[in-house]
């Protein structure tokens, strides 16, 4: 077996002066709590990206608030939203950007048409009648070039992605593709509360696979084929069952010729990645810590912060994920990125970068990073029971 231990180094002189070039300013958009998630589109066409967040979306520049639909009323520390994760997608291919809500896991879950600059609440059409797992995804696994929702459905115990169907059905119920078999919801994804989702070219054949804490779900070579489970065990050593986790992304981080696996966890403390240990199957993989400082990384995205074309890490804590029920879960609430460098045959370095104008933000079930002003740098997004916060990224 392969000893690779994962460092968290402290920053030599090159990594510092990158570091001292970054920055990050804060701008709140809104302080009260509309959602656990966050999209950006250009809702009204006059060349600026606005936000969404819950039943609302903020009209840029100046961030007036208006709604799409009545809005919900959710106080942080009791309950929980009708938003877990919003996308913004021209669904009826009008020339208009649209907008998706994937609601509390294992509801219904729909998608709001714009209304092209009218008054009123958007057109609201239901798109499944389950969404569940903790972590639903908008990524293409079709290679057709236009996302698919990822998530899990119930009463059928399954696991698939639902794709956007052809502009004169968008007002229909979409088509749920199964990926799993049905069967346990606890060990194939689709429980509504279960944790972890993920896409990636695990086994590096060209196309998408569906990755979960319990196995991969192995994209078919021909339309229309199987998609083959291959079982593993995203944990820590002897334990029985995986991590508590959020996002899965999939990388060879140790520069090795293999495909390895990083996660966050959704309710502990850990940010890890698994070290592939080249099975024939992509089922063996070893687990490595990169960071335990702080908790609730209930959301993850894999981004090249720092321009050196190589993707980073980047997180931070939901405030009261289980209304401050969880390790940890009354602390202080912090966003980090982890720069990540990558040397042949060597375990990769994770080296952390607390952005401190995200002091008091953090991530909720889901956020966005993009390049939100145009100026070719990654900026972040964020919605939660903290509000709806933008972090922009500057260069000293």
């Amino acid at each position: 077996m392969k000893m690779l231990l994962t460092s968290l180094l402290v920053l030599g002189l090159s990594s510092q002066l990158l570091a001292e070039e970054i920055s990050w300013k804060r701008t709140e958009l809104d302080s009260a709590f509309r959602s656990e998630g966050v999209t950006t589109a250009d809702v009204n066409r006059d060349g600026l990206l606005d936000v969404l967040s819950g039943d609302v979306w903020y009209e840029a520049p100046g961030w007036t608030i208006h709604e799409i639909a009545k809005p919900g009323e959710y106080v942080a520390g009791v309950g929980y939203s009708e938003s877990f994760a919003n996308f913004s997608y021209d669904v009826n291919q009008d020339g208009w950007e649209d907008y998706i809500i994937v609601g509390h896991p294992g509801k219904p879950f729909f998608w709001y048409e714009n209304p092209q600059n009218k008054e009123g609440h958007w057109k609201k059409y239901e798109i499944w009648h389950s969404g569940c797992n903790e972590s639903p995804i908008f990524e293409d696994v079709t290679g057709d070039g236009i996302p698919e929702l990822i998530v899990g459905s119930q009463p059928e115990s399954q696991f698939g992605y639902i794709e956007i169907p052809a502009k004169d059905k968008a007002t229909d119920k979409w088509v749920f593709t199964a990926v799993s078999r049905p069967g346990d919801p606890g060990t194939n994804g689709s429980h509504r509360y279960y944790h972890g989702n993920g896409a990636g070219d695990l086994n590096q054949d060209g196309l998408i696979d569906i990755l979960i804490p319990h196995g991969w779900y192995q994209h078919p070579a021909e339309d229309g084929g199987e998609w083959v489970f291959h079982p593993y065990t995203l944990g820590k050593p002897g334990e029985e069952n995986p991590l508590p986790a959020a996002n899965l992304h999939v990388q060879d981080f140790d520069l090795d010729g293999d495909q390895d696996i990083v996660m966050s966890c959704a309710h502990a403390y850990g940010v890890w990645w698994f070290e592939n240990l080249g099975s024939e199957n992509n089922d063996q993989f070893e687990y490595h810590l990169i960071d335990e400082s702080f908790s609730q990384t209930h959301a993850l995205e894999f981004y090249d912060i720092n321009g050196d074309g190589q993707k980073d890490l980047v997180t931070g804590k939901r405030f009261y994920a289980h209304n401050g029920n969880d390790p940890g879960g009354k602390d202080e609430v912090v966003m980090f990125w982890y720069e990540i460098k990558r040397k042949k045959g060597q375990a990769p370095e994770f080296i952390p970068h607390e952005i401190v104008a995200g002091r008091d933000t953090g991530v909720g079930t889901q956020f966005q990073v993009r390049d939100f002003n145009g100026d070719g740098l990654y900026d972040i997004i964020l919605g939660n029971k903290k509000g709806v916060n933008l972090l922009v990224q500057e260069r000293d």
